[in-house]
């Protein structure tokens, strides 16, 4: 196994950090205006964002092949991804709860998508490490959501 940078630990740490506070923003939003409007907005300053971006950085290509069609669909799993977790906000599973089962979903469908190679994914069985994980993950969630409002 290759050993992975301690930077990008931390950038995949902060990275939950964010999606905390994108689902509280998106939340906030649905309050005030509707679940599409919850999913607009963020849709519309993120493309302004990434436009600016990519005119002042000029990154480079990456590739100079084609991403395959379904690449594109990543706005549109976003789009669903923003409204559900706006409603689920602000429900009685609240902010921990929603990041907390959001968590557990991506873990199964990750591990899912890996024993079978999905959309060119390497293929790898899960293992009894990632069962274990998913079910502490699972269980976690279950604890926080039932037993964490004394």
């Amino acid at each position: 196994m290759q050993a992975t940078s301690p930077l990008y630990f931390l950038a995949a740490f902060a990275t939950g950090g964010l999606l905390s506070l994108m689902v509280l923003f998106n939340g906030t939003l649905a309050q005030f205006g509707s679940l599409y409007f919850a999913s607009f907005v963020p849709h519309l300053t993120g493309s302004v964002a990434a436009l600016a971006l990519l005119l002042v950085l000029r990154p480079k290509k990456a590739s100079t092949g084609r991403p395959p069609w379904w690449a594109y669909l990543g706005g549109i799993s976003g789009a669903v991804t923003v409204m559900l977790t706006s409603a689920t906000l602000n429900s009685a599973l609240a902010l921990s709860g929603t990041i907390a089962l959001g968590l557990a979903g991506q873990m199964i469908f990750s591990l899912i998508a890996d024993k079978w190679g999905m959309m060119g994914l390497p293929q790898r069985d899960p293992t009894a490490r990632d069962f274990t994980a998913m079910a502490l993950i699972i269980a976690g969630s279950l604890i926080l959501i039932f037993l964490g409002r004394g």
